[in-house]
């Protein structure tokens, strides 16, 4: 299906203005839990209009049950939602919507609330024409068709048409798409109608959950344009970094069944919360110093008389002290694929191919070849033929035309959503992952399972019973273990989560084959393609470089540049101002390592001191209870004058311990 596109991205219009927001949803104690497992804990969060939320966290957390709990779709075990009167949510679920029958264009009408309207107009006007002149009937008909037709102006009734085809361009769709029937589409394109739907409604609280799943990385530009038009709230979950990073201008993290907020973009937000991370592991550690210096003065003075104000100040403050902790790491699982073995320079040789599906043209007399080593991502609008021209080179389709050429010693392997298909259904997943011929480990096989989200008990599930999004998972884990030098990837991370996203991106990094990829993340794609060949309107055009360049290059051949340098330099202005703010946090983190540092380089040694000398009158307090030594009243002299002066180096040096010990926890 041919695509289209909306207007050129811009500053969102939901970005926030000088006055203050008015404030549209108010959760209050949000709590919810699965047997022991804690959801949401004590959850309050207040969400005003002009918000623009990506809301983060890791798989688990709670971030569709949440986003559904707005909607209303689902009721905590404890707390409330209020609205503001009047607020519209929509929402927009990740699962498969069931849109019922009937044209594309009704079902968009119905789903922005015109058909009733439409309905209800017409109603008015039959009465109105029924009307006596001059009644109170007619007065009272002719007003109600005044609030109708302002309402349905208000939600677009009268240009609905046009913005609905827009949309429709913009997600991919063909002009003749729109008379089609809801139920002869599949369901990644009724999602796109769903989604098409929930645009034109045009909420107050517009709720995504994985918008961009099931689109193309240029129905996913179109999508972008669209928001940045949208005058209420969007809240969205996404994997997408790049779609996250261009839509939100705050992020609230769900961890721990809490919410933090971070008053930034989304790849800010990761960095942010890296070094709050590091941040937090700091203040950790000199918590644990001052509570250790706290606890050894009240252990040393506690039945010292002099020392009680101060002792009672130290245990009341180390009662009250709110003990920081941090979340356990998630375990790192790092993979790789197998050695590949030496192929030739010229890897695959393609020559004037040619496909067609009946009547229709899918490309032609396409040309080219890809060498050892390059990593080459295959992009085009959906419909384009990105995935047939996979299947030709993977040799799992043969061409009309033209030839498939493979170099020496190359070994191909090919991925698709159909590689489900080739699973053992009456194996287990643990039973079809030991059928690799891969020499790993067991305890490695199951950790590199767990990061394909497969742990535990989930091992013993026949394969049978698996979801869709398992068995492709299932089977990119197998591809992981496979022998090869050319892998040939299509839509490979689309049932992934983040993390491992990120792991799978590493091991691709690593590999020492050759790839070829089609991908609708487009951070995936710009961190992993150093070439990327695009195929519009059946011909093939070469672009050198990573994604971000490929959108360089089509942004200069197909648009105009007026405005660019202006955004450019606002960019250049932000990122110096936050590059400005950063280098302050960090002289200000390295004053007080520094002046900290001085402090325990000079405590450090009197502690050992302290306990040398104690350690030293200790001895002494025994030869003073030894019979051969009080016989010799010499030695005893000699040993109690030693003792007293130990005591009062000791008392000088714990005043000393004291003074550097306070001067310690002051520094901040």
């Amino acid at each position: 299906m041919p695509g289209g596109s909306f207007p050129p991205s811009r500053k969102p219009a939901g970005a926030k203005s000088g006055r203050e927001a008015r404030q549209l949803i108010q959760i209050s104690n949000l709590s919810l839990s699965f047997g022991e497992k804690i959801i949401l804990k004590n959850l309050t969060w207040q969400i005003n209009e002009q918000d623009r939320i990506a809301l983060a966290g890791d798989n688990g957390v709670g971030k569709t049950t949440l986003l559904r709990m707005i909607a209303g779709l689902a009721v905590p075990d404890d707390g409330k939602i209020t609205f503001a009167r009047r607020v519209r949510i929509g929402y927009l679920p990740q699962d498969l919507i069931e849109l019922g029958e009937g044209a594309v264009m009704d079902f968009l009408r119905s789903r922005a609330g015109l058909l009733g309207l439409q309905e209800k107009l017409e109603s008015a006007s039959r009465r109105i024409s029924e009307s006596e002149k001059g009644s109170h009937e007619l007065a009272r008909c002719l007003s109600e068709h005044e609030d109708l037709e302002r309402d349905f102006a208000h939600r677009g009734g009268y240009e609905f048409d046009s913005s609905a085809k827009k949309v429709l361009r913009g997600l991919g769709f063909a002009p003749h798409d729109e008379c089609r029937d809801c139920g002869e589409f599949s369901g990644g394109w009724r999602m796109r109608i769903a989604l098409a739907g929930l645009l034109l409604d045009r909420p107050d609280v517009m709720l995504l959950d994985e918008p961009t799943n099931h689109l193309d990385t240029e129905s996913m530009e179109g999508l972008e344009g669209w928001l940045h038009d949208h005058k209420g709230v969007l809240i969205f979950v996404s994997h997408d970094r790049r779609f996250a990073d261009k839509m939100a201008t705050e992020i609230a993290e769900l961890a721990r069944g809490e919410i933090t907020h971070y008053q930034m973009g989304y790849e800010r937000y990761l960095v942010e919360r890296e070094a709050s991370r590091q941040r937090l592991e700091r203040a950790i550690e000199d918590q644990k110093e001052r509570i250790l210096h706290m606890q050894r003065f009240v252990d040393r003075f506690r039945y010292k008389s002099s020392k009680a104000t101060q002792v009672q100040s130290r245990i009341k403050q180390l009662e009250k002290m709110e003990i920081f902790e941090m979340d356990a790491p998630s375990k790192t699982v790092s993979i790789r694929f197998p050695e590949a073995p030496r192929s030739g320079w010229e890897v695959i040789s393609c020559n004037a191919l040619s496909k067609s599906y009946g009547d229709i043209r899918v490309f032609g007399d396409l040309s080219f070849e890809i060498n050892k080593g390059q990593r080459v991502a295959l992009v085009g609008v959906n419909g384009a033929g990105k995935s047939t021209l996979l299947r030709l080179l993977s040799g799992t389709e043969q061409p009309d035309a033209g030839s498939v050429q493979l170099g020496h010693n190359v070994r191909r392997a090919y991925f698709s959503q159909e590689s489900a298909g080739n699973l053992n259904y009456s194996h287990t997943i643990w039973e079809e992952a030991s059928h690799t011929g891969s020499k790993i480990t067991e305890a490695e096989k199951r950790n590199l399972l767990g990061a394909f989200l497969f742990s535990g008990d989930d091992i013993k599930k026949p394969v049978r019973v698996l979801s869709g999004g398992e068995k492709s998972r299932l089977a990119l884990f197998k591809l992981l273990l496979t022998d090869t030098n050319f892998l040939i990837l299509d839509e490979p991370t689309n049932h992934l989560d983040a993390n491992t996203r990120a792991i799978f991106e590493r091991a691709l990094l690593q590999y020492g084959g050759t790839l070829l990829i089609v991908s609708h993340d487009r951070f995936f794609l710009d961190g992993l393609a150093d070439r990327v060949l695009e195929l519009r309107d059946g011909k093939l055009y070469d672009y050198p470089g990573n994604y971000s360049r490929f959108i360089e290059y089509r942004e200069k051949a197909l648009t105009a540049q007026g405005g660019q340098c202006a955004a450019q330099e606002k960019n250049a202005e932000d990122a110096a101002d936050y590059r400005k703010k950063r280098r302050q946090e960090a002289e200000e983190r390295n004053r007080i390592y520094r002046e900290r540092k001085a402090f325990i380089d000079r405590i450090e040694p009197l502690e050992k001191s302290i306990a040398g000398s104690e350690s030293r009158r200790n001895e002494i307090d025994g030869l003073l209870c030894r019979a051969d030594v009080l016989a010799d009243s010499a030695k005893v002299q000699e040993l109690l004058v030693e003792r007293g002066a130990l005591t009062e180096e000791i008392e000088s040096r714990y005043k000393e311990w004291e003074r550097l010990s306070e001067a310690l926890d002051e520094v901040s």
